[in-house]
């Protein structure tokens, strides 16, 4: 398919969208699994770390409003909260508008962390791409903007 970003050339009439979506889907998720395989060098769980990327790369956070993010229930992030406290990696402090609510930031051991993390995975990006012609590289450049473009 690589060879569909070749100047001049056109995509086939029997391409489907649905073909498409479809190995857009199969594949994004094979990549994301080849790539997090780099999380278990952190000692940090997934949650953790999904709940610690929102919080470190979208800045502080209400308990309500990083469940939502998360798509769990309160109670539940509330629980990996306090594992991610305990390790040191996030703060809870006190909404100064709202003392009723909580706001989440990370620390400085939680930021580095998660810059490692990514880091590492951009890493095993780097060694998946490598071997690929500077066409192909060009190619997926593109996409890389289409994608980011619908999102």
């Amino acid at each position: 398919m690589l060879g569909l970003c070749t100047p001049g050339r056109r995509m086939t009439a029997n391409l489907a969208i649905e073909d498409v979506g479809r190995g857009l889907h199969s594949s994004a998720i094979h990549l994301l699994r080849r790539v997090r395989t780099q999380d278990e060098a952190l000692g940090v769980g997934p949650a953790q770390l999904s709940a610690l990327s929102v919080v470190v790369f979208a800045g502080p956070i209400s308990l309500n409003d990083l469940a939502k993010v998360e798509l769990v229930k309160p109670p539940t992030m509330s629980r990996i909260i306090d594992a991610l406290v305990k390790e040191g990696l996030v703060k809870r402090e006190v909404n100064k508008t709202d003392r009723r609510a909580v706001v989440i930031s990370a620390t400085a051991r939680g930021t580095s962390l998660m810059h490692e993390g990514r880091s590492r995975r951009e890493q095993v990006l780097v060694e998946l791409l490598k071997p690929l012609k500077k066409s192909d590289l060009e190619c997926l450049a593109k996409a890389v903007e289409i994608i980011t473009k619908i999102l």
